[in-house]
């Protein structure tokens, strides 16, 4: 089974009162030495990424995770025709996989793409619940998911010991269309970065949280043009 085509529990502890609330606190100063949360917009596209390429992250059950990674392409058992979801932030797949721990997701991939699919994707894409105020009505909104061929959910952040951090994180899902040019164009190379994984978790294991903590890929704010979020709910340029 095709795990990472699920996108996981939509968090929005964040959101409201109580310890929720608490643990977005505890983790925003946990989290300060690698930037000031205070000073993140709510809604910004962070991940690895050069000139041509952006990396996105998914987990899979070995038969499908190992083969992507040895063949740098995905292979016949991964669905073209499924939703799958992509995610840039290392640490909301390890939020999502249990650092590799997951059934069926013992396998994470750094999948690096080129810039340009991502940019399409984005375009294309439709906001995954209804926003009122951003969507006319319900309806519309309904309309406009059934024809997109990408979506887009805004979820908090993580820190490095998976604690909701006060700002939220990109992920991407894509079908038809999209999930085919995902594979079979946009696709620059597939990496196992589970042995990274498992490097991490033990050194956090371990009490050695900034030797973790270097470790970590240096993920940075993707830019793109002013407006080009706007009808996902997000800000401005990265």
């Amino acid at each position: 089974m095709e795990t990472a085509n699920a996108p996981g529990p939509q968090d929005t502890r964040t959101d409201r009162g109580g310890h929720g609330a608490q643990d977005a606190r505890s983790a925003a100063a946990d989290n300060r030495s690698v930037r000031d949360p205070a000073a993140e917009p709510p809604h910004r596209i962070r991940a690895v990424h050069t000139e041509t390429t952006v990396t996105v992250y998914q987990a899979y059950p070995p038969e499908i995770g190992l083969a992507a990674a040895r063949d740098g392409r995905f292979p016949e058992p991964w669905k073209r025709d499924r939703m799958t979801w992509v995610k840039p932030s290392f640490l909301w797949m390890m939020y999502r996989c249990g650092w590799a721990t997951k059934a069926g997701q013992e396998t994470v991939l750094a999948v690096e793409i080129e810039r340009a699919g991502l940019e399409w994707a984005l375009e294309h894409a439709c906001l995954a619940h209804y926003r009122r105020g951003l969507h006319p009505d319900r309806a519309a909104w309904q309309r406009l998911l059934r024809r997109s061929p990408a979506r887009v959910q805004w979820d908090p952040e993580r820190d490095l010991r998976l604690r909701p951090l006060p700002y939220r994180s990109l992920q991407l899902g894509l079908a038809g269309e999209a999930a085919r040019r995902y594979a079979d164009e946009w696709t620059v190379s597939v990496t196992d970065v589970t042995p990274l994984v498992h490097r991490i978790h033990g050194l956090l294991r371990d009490g050695e949280p900034e030797a973790a903590r270097s470790l970590l890929p240096a993920e940075r704010a993707y830019p793109v043009r002013p407006g080009a979020l706007a009808h996902l709910g997000g800000d401005g340029p990265g």
